[in-house]
């Protein structure tokens, strides 16, 4: 009960009643056949093991990515890199995967190699994150700004490796080889894409809310974030949580990358990420920053994007519409109902 009561109950759900309700009239007025629309946007990702699979493995990766952009938002930052350092993570636990893998399990046991190749997405994604981190704290460079231009330069050059020298010549995707079937992540209700990465997801949003509400550490981390000033008479110097707030950050940013290529995917391609950076945020806002209200707030978004998509491929929505619908959805949520 005492975990019930740290996630929003009555704003969301009056804006999700709203905006459910706003996206049947605007699907009725713009479709000649609303009642196939309608059951394609809001039943079919749930209707079956591989829609509900995919809806779920989508969720799990927005549930890490938000919770690295909520953590940064807590720690008083911005990150805007997202989108970069889990393409950056991606790309190096794929490497790891492709490389440490020619050696066979006899010699490096599986379980080992994700390890290693998830280590290896945290440490990248942390490196980049902190780096922006480290120029807020040294040289008072925007970290909105440095993030989100690393970001920028990280995307295409890892384009051009997948794509270019690195490109697996066997096939013709934009895309390294494919994982062998043992370094992938155990699946669950296949044949969709849903692995082990959604119980993952499901600790790290729980180890999240224990660090931010329930330790002396996160006490003041949140602090420090959210009233530097107010900080400061207590001995707690903000400047010291920008670090560690955009590393952790970048780190399951990076992190995210590893679950997409070794559970989503079972290879690294271009384009992989597919803005789940630029979605992370959305999803940490909705929330309020909140680690708990992260599963209803990414359950909401996974929903959207499936259901639009489904929409979309079988239905006949127009892009336009289901673009209108997600972004009405969205603001509704995110508005201020009430009194706090």
């Amino acid at each position: 009960m005492m975990l019930l009561k740290k996630i929003p109950a009555k704003g969301p759900m009056i804006a999700l009643g709203s905006a459910i309700l706003l996206a049947l009239l605007l699907i009725t007025i713009s479709s000649p056949n609303p009642s196939r629309l309608i059951r394609a946007f809001f039943l079919t990702p749930w209707s079956s093991p591989w829609f509900l699979g995919n809806t779920l493995d989508g969720i799990a990766l927005l549930l890490v990515a938000s919770l690295g952009a909520a953590i940064a938002f807590r720690g008083g930052t911005f990150n805007l890199g997202g989108e970069g350092q889990i393409y950056a993570g991606g790309l190096a636990s794929s490497m790891v995967l492709l490389s440490l893998g020619l050696f066979g399990s006899e010699v490096i046991p599986a379980p080992l190699l994700l390890c290693l190749a998830a280590l290896s997405a945290i440490i990248i994604g942390g490196l980049i994150g902190g780096f922006s981190g480290l120029l807020k704290k040294t040289l008072g460079i925007n970290e909105l700004i440095s993030s989100f231009l690393l970001s920028s330069a990280l995307i295409p050059i890892a384009d051009h490796l997948i794509g270019g020298p690195w490109r697996d010549p066997s096939g013709t995707l934009l895309a390294l080889p494919a994982f062998p079937e043992s370094l992938l992540l155990p699946r669950i209700l296949p044949p969709s894409n849903l692995s082990h990465s959604f119980f993952y997801a499901l600790l790290l949003v729980f180890c999240g809310y224990i660090f931010i509400d329930r330790t002396a550490p996160g006490y003041k981390f949140r602090i420090a974030g959210a009233a530097p000033g107010f900080a400061r008479f207590g001995g707690i110097k903000a400047e010291n949580v920008w670090l560690p707030a955009m590393t952790i950050s970048g780190a399951l940013a990076g992190l995210t990358g590893f679950f997409a290529v070794a559970g989503s995917f079972g290879r690294c391609h271009v384009g992989f990420s597919g803005g789940l950076g630029w979605s992370a945020i959305a999803v940490a806002l909705i929330a309020g920053n909140k680690p708990l209200a992260l599963l209803p707030a990414a359950l909401v978004f996974g929903w959207l994007q499936a259901g639009s998509n489904s929409a979309l491929l079988s239905a006949g929505l127009n892009i336009e519409t289901s673009s209108i619908i997600q972004a009405v959805v969205l603001i509704l949520i995110t508005a201020r109902w009430g009194k706090k």
